[in-house]
C-alpha cells in the first residue's frame, strides 16, 4: 500500500463546544477524549498503516502552526493551507489535487480530525479493505451502523451486496440523505438498509478529480490554479462555492460503494456526544478536568469540565463547562443549542469571546 495516503480535514470551529472550543483554539487542538489533542489522536491511530510523510492536512492559516507543532513527524510541506474555510467540499478537493500532484497513483483516505473511534484496530482493517476497492476505481465510504434515529447525521442507503472482504461486506451505495427529520430517521434505522454518513471516503485521486471536473468544473479550475503558487491564489479561493463534500460530489458520484462498520465511532460535535465517550462514575457522571476536588452530591448523568473545584447538589442530565472568562450550564439534551450562544455573541459584537 505504498500509494495509500491520508487527508485529514482539520477545519471547522467547533462552535457547539463553546466556551472551551474557541476560534483560535478549536476542538481539534484540545485534549477532549484523551490526554492528547483530537488531532494528535487522529494522526496516531494511522500509525502502522500510513507513514507520516504520506499524511496530509488541510487547515486554516491560523490553525496550521498549532497542528504542525503538535505533530512534528508530519512534514511541514504536507500542511495544505485554506485561505478561508469554504466547507468540506473545497477542502477535500484542494487536498486531493495537492496529493495527486505529488503522486498520480495515490489512493487517499479522507478523514476528520474530530472523530472518536473506540475500536482503532477494526478501523485500520476497514481502511485496508476499502483500499482494495478504491484501487479498482470505486469511491468507498465507511458507513457507521446507526445506534438510534439521529437527525444530526447524514445517511447512506445500501443497495445490493457486491462482495465480501474478510469480516466486511461491500454494498452498492444508492443514495445519500442529509440530516433527515426524526420520522424519516426512524424509518431509515428500522429498515436496516441505512448507515450513518461519517464523512470518511477512500478514493483514487484520479477518480476523485474526474468527479470534480464533471460535477464542479469551476472548482476543478480553481484547484488547478491554486497549485500554481501564484500570488493571487487567495483571491481566487474566495470565488469557490461553499459546499459540503456530500453536496459537491458524493450525492451524484458514480460507482460508489459503502462498507458498514462497527468501530465505536462518535462525532465529538457537542457536549452531549463528548459526555457519551468519556468514562463515567457509578452515578453516570463524567469529568474532564485536571482537578480531583469535585464534589457531587445526589448528582447523576452530569458532565463537568473545569479545572476548579465544582460542587453539585441534586443535579441530573446537566452540562457544566467552566473557563477563565465564561461558564456554560445547560441541560444535556439542549447541547445542540450552544450554537445559538455563538450566534448571539456574533450579533451583539462579542466576537472576542468566540
Amino acid at each position: 500500500m505504498r500509494h495509500l495516503y491520508a487527508l485529514i480535514m482539520a477545519g471547522g470551529g467547533g462552535t457547539r463546544l463553546w466556551p472551551l472550543s474557541r476560534r483560535e483554539h478549536p476542538k481539534q487542538v484540545l485534549a477532549l477524549t484523551e490526554d492528547r489533542t483530537m488531532f494528535q489522536v487522529t494522526v496516531d491511530r494511522l500509525s502502522g498503516l500510513i507513514p507520516p510523510e504520506q499524511i496530509f492536512v488541510v487547515a486554516g492559516r491560523s490553525l496550521a502552526p498549532l497542528l504542525r507543532d503538535s505533530t512534528p513527524q508530519i512534514p511541514v510541506d504536507n500542511f495544505i493551507i485554506e485561505p478561508e474555510g469554504r466547507d468540506s467540499g473545497p477542502a477535500a478537493g484542494l487536498g486531493t489535487y495537492a496529493i495527486h500532484s505529488r503522486d498520480p497513483d495515490a489512493v487517499v483516505a479522507v478523514l476528520s480530525a474530530d472523530h472518536h473511534i473506540a475500536n482503532e484496530d477494526r478501523f485500520i482493517c476497514a481502511l485496508r479493505a476499502a483500499h482494495n476497492y478504491a484501487i479498482r476505481g470505486l469511491i468507498v465510504t465507511l458507513g457507521i451502523e446507526p445506534l438510534y434515529p439521529a437527525t444530526g447525521f447524514g445517511y447512506i442507503q445500501r443497495g445490493n451486496l457486491l462482495d465480501e472482504c474478510g469480516e466486511f461486506s461491500v454494498y452498492k451505495s444508492i443514495g445519500f440523505t442529509e440530516k433527515p427529520d426524526e420520522t424519516t430517521a426512524t424509518r431509515f434505522v428500522a429498515s436496516g438498509k441505512y448507515s450513518w454518513n461519517a464523512g470518511m471516503f477512500i478514493w483514487q485521486t484520479s477518480r476523485a478529480i474526474d468527479e470534480f471536473a464533471r460535477q464542479q468544473p469551476e472548482m476543478d479550475s480553481i484547484f488547478r490554479y491554486m497549485l500554481t503558487g501564484r500570488n493571487d491564489v487567495d483571491d481566487k479561493w474566495q470565488t469557490v462555492n461553499k459546499l459540503s463534500l456530500d453536496y459537491a460530489i458524493m450525492e451524484k458520484a458514480i460507482n460508489v460503494v459503502v462498507i458498514p462498520v462497527d468501530i465505536g465511532w462518535t462525532d465529538v460535535g457537542n457536549w452531549a456526544t463528548l459526555f457519551a465517550v468519556l468514562r463515567h462514575d457509578d452515578h453516570g457522571n463524567a469529568m474532564r478536568s485536571n482537578s480531583d476536588q469535585h464534589l457531587n452530591i445526589d448528582t447523576h448523568d452530569t458532565l463537568i469540565v473545569s479545572d476548579k473545584m465544582v460542587v453539585t447538589i441534586g443535579m441530573e442530565n446537566v452540562v457544566i463547562v467552566d473557563t477563565d472568562d465564561a461558564i456554560l450550564v445547560c441541560q444535556k439534551d439542549r447541547a445542540q443549542d450552544v450554537k445559538q450562544v455563538v450566534q448571539h455573541l456574533k450579533a451583539v459584537g462579542q466576537e472576542g469571546r468566540l
